[in-house]
């Protein structure tokens, strides 16, 4: 049976939960900005959600790691 927890998987995971959660704080503080107020708890939340929905989502599998 293949190991999915591997080093190289950890860091891929990683890097693509760190890509999320900044795609995220810039999606929603350029849309908060519009509206003229930035909701800091809000985008602190949606950021931290974002990532750990990123890293469940690789367990799945990583295709930078087959």
């Amino acid at each position: 049976m293949k190991r999915v927890f591997t080093e190289t998987w950890a860091k891929a995971a990683a890097v693509r939960a760190i890509k999320t959660v900044a795609q995220t704080v810039i999606a929603l503080v350029g849309t908060s900005l519009a509206l003229q107020e930035v909701n800091w708890p809000l985008v602190a939340s949606a950021s931290v959600l974002a990532g750990l929905l990123s890293l469940l989502t690789s367990v799945a599998g990583l295709p930078e790691v087959e």
